[in-house]
């Protein structure tokens, strides 16, 4: 049982100044595997306090020292591989494979990669007759989801350690304890008093006041469009910087060369990992009409291949939706993709035989339906799909477009021209060509109502700076 009923403030594990508590559920279970504290405003004014008394001094320190700072961090993360593992997968419900695999690796990557750029990172420029200092924005504000409990707050935090910024944070509810941990790491490696300050509690007490404090310089959210639109809102109050990482509807273009089976496979995992509860996940399939029915069948062979099951498994390869709540959530989405018309290729409401208890979703995928269907435009998080026909390029590149989103993309194909133009020409983030490896150097964010602003590399660091032109300067 996990029970952190205290807040991470000033290089100290504190009492929350209130009694209320949040319980955290194993959603693979179903059972209680912990409690946290419910943060107050109190909590959280002590932990900005705190962020902005120690920002005058790690601001000042060099860009040697910060360097040093992430690669203590990636160490004593290092030494916490098995606990993170653990952690992740009982509160989130991800699958044990992919939480060592993806999840503890991607919050460990932005560490060694931030620590990379940093070294090179230019802080000031000369011009003709200017000097332009880029200074630390301040105290910053994190909040972050459930769905990947390291990789977010990771990108963001190595960010701004590496911009010289401090740190208010606030992990999701659901699954707060991979931060906790992370904050044991921290302390471990020395980051000083006040630097990094974690408060839990509810988006309406403790995310709502990140965003409304006139002591907070800079908001960086990871979330729903919904709580993302709140957030400039209230920031919009005092002229608070923000970005926001949000949702995605991202296309998979598939191109007439392609092989069949490589574009199921594809498919079928982009909504079967972490159970679909990425937001970059490829969840509007567009095949060429000549090829939808031999892509069908591909997938109603290899879906089985993709097994739902028990996290703890190392055969299961998607575990349960994080909640209950998630969970009703999308077998609404694929109620209305029934009433819809839309056929099922495999499949739909109700949870996959033999796992009764548990928030398991069955992988789902409807073709022959409108692209103005609510389940072809709206972000459903979880296992769910969509298919459809093109008989153009150009056709392709307009359907992969027609959504308010714009986070990511992927392509699969082998004409080098034909790949080219369809992925400089979909509206989005990031493009994944034929299942490319990620680079961790290479900013990260979306495009339309995806977002505004970038996470990780140089790009992440850019956000917690402020550019200052100095005219006259003497040499």
């Amino acid at each position: 049982m996990y029970n952190y009923t205290k807040h991470y403030i000033n290089g100290e594990w504190v009492e929350s100044t209130g009694s209320e508590t949040i319980d955290v559920i194993n959603p693979a279970t179903e059972e209680k595997i912990g409690t946290i504290s419910s943060g107050t405003t109190d909590d959280l004014d002590k932990a900005v306090k705190a962020a902005k008394e120690a920002f005058p001094a790690f601001s000042q320190t060099s860009r040697e020292e910060r360097v040093q700072l992430l690669e203590n961090i990636v160490r004593e993360y290092e030494k916490r591989k098995d606990d993170f593992i653990q952690v992740i997968t009982e509160e989130l419900g991800s699958p044990v494979t992919f939480s060592e695999e993806v999840q503890y690796e991607m919050g460990l990557n932005h560490f060694k990669a931030t620590a990379k750029v940093l070294r090179d990172f230019p802080f000031t420029e000369d011009r003709e007759n200017s000097y332009i200092q880029k200074d630390s924005i301040g105290v910053a504000g994190l909040i972050t989801p459930w769905n990947f409990p390291t990789n977010q707050i990771c990108t963001k935090l190595a960010s701004a350690l590496a911009a010289g910024c401090t740190v208010v944070f606030k992990p999701a509810t659901k699954t707060p304890f991979a931060s906790i941990l992370l904050m044991e790491v921290l302390e471990k490696a020395g980051v000083p008093k006040g630097v990094v300050n974690l408060v839990n509690g509810r988006g309406s007490v403790i995310g709502d006041g990140i965003s409304t404090h006139p002591d907070i310089d800079f908001v960086s959210f990871t979330g729903s469009g919904k709580v993302g639109s709140n957030i400039m809102k209230n920031a919009a109050e005092d002229i608070k910087k923000v970005a926001l990482e949000l949702g995605g509807k991202s296309p998979i273009v598939v191109l007439d060369d392609a092989d069949i089976e490589t574009a199921a496979r594809t498919a079928i995992s982009n909504i079967a990992a972490n159970t679909g509860q990425v937001c970059t996940a490829g969840t509007r399939t567009l095949i060429p009409k000549n090829m939808h029915d031999k892509f069908v069948d591909a997938v109603k062979n290899l879906v089985e291949e993709y097994p739902v099951g028990d996290p703890k498994d190392k055969n299961t390869f998607t575990g349960p939706q994080v909640s209950e709540d998630q969970w009703e959530t999308v077998q609404d989405y694929i109620q209305k993709g029934i009433d819809s018309g839309a056929e099922l290729i495999v499949g739909g409401k109700g949870k996959p035989e033999g796992l009764e208890k548990g928030y398991y979703s069955r992988i789902t995928m409807f073709t022959n339906l409108s692209h103005d269907d609510t389940i072809a435009q709206e972000e459903i998080f979880g296992p769910v799909m969509t298919v459809f026909t093109y008989e153009t390029i150009e056709e392709a590149i307009e359907l992969a477009n027609d959504v308010v989103y714009g986070l990511a993309g992927y392509v699969v194909g082998n004409d080098p021209e034909k790949v080219a133009k369809v992925a400089k020409s979909i509206r989005a983030g990031r493009i994944v060509i034929n299942n490319s490896d990620p680079d961790f150097t290479a900013p990260f964010g979306g495009f339309k109502q995806s977002g505004i602003g970038r996470e990780w590399g140089d790009y992440g660091i850019e956000e917690f700076l402020e550019p200052k032109t100095i005219l006259g300067l003497p040499k």
